[in-house]
């Protein structure tokens, strides 16, 4: 769609709960009001569309690898995500994303809560997206993943513990 990013923030408020679900691919079969509401567009624009519409460009690749590999596990993540939307400005949430299950187990789909991004998490996760950024514009993913890595180790954290730093991050 090439939409240019601008500087015009899109509040979150503490009330907000935004709610998407995807089907395998990432494509969004279901949002709530607020979801259409914050990323200015209509149901018929992005119904059936990739959630990936709403990529901001300052979002590091190495996130949603994490992000992605992991929901595809069948595990939960939850992540900081700037999300753009229609008119150029943006949003940060927390993201939980799960997998729903049908009654025998098989896929139902992806769901995606997301709350406003606390104040002292976004001092943490603007300077850490900057670092992941000029780490995947000099050599990838691959090099993105250490500096990443080394984040969460100086964060008493870990891969495996990374839901429970990003809670922690929003919390303090």
């Amino acid at each position: 769609m090439g939409i240019t990013p601008t500087a015009e923030e899109h509040e979150v408020t503490k009330v907000d709960i935004i709610v998407s679900k995807g089907d395998e691919k990432g494509d969004i079969t279901y949002a709530n009001p607020i979801f259409f509401k914050l990323a200015g567009y209509t149901q018929a624009e992005l119904l059936e569309k990739p959630h990936s519409i709403i990529r901001h460009p300052d979002m590091p690749k190495i996130i949603f690898k994490y992000l992605w590999d992991t929901i595809q596990a069948g595990n939960d993540v939850k992540a900081f995500v700037k999300n753009l939307c229609k008119d150029g400005g943006f949003y940060w949430v927390l993201a939980h994303v799960r997998v729903a299950t049908n009654p025998d187990g098989s896929f139902r789909n992806y769901v995606s809560t997301r709350k406003g991004m606390s104040a002292a998490a976004r001092t943490v996760i603007e300077p850490l997206y900057k670092d992941l950024l000029a780490a995947e514009a000099s050599g990838g993913m691959d090099a993105s993943l250490p500096v990443l890595e080394a984040f969460l180790k100086d964060n008493g954290a870990s891969l495996a513990t990374f839901n429970d730093a990003m809670q922690k991050i929003q919390n303090s």
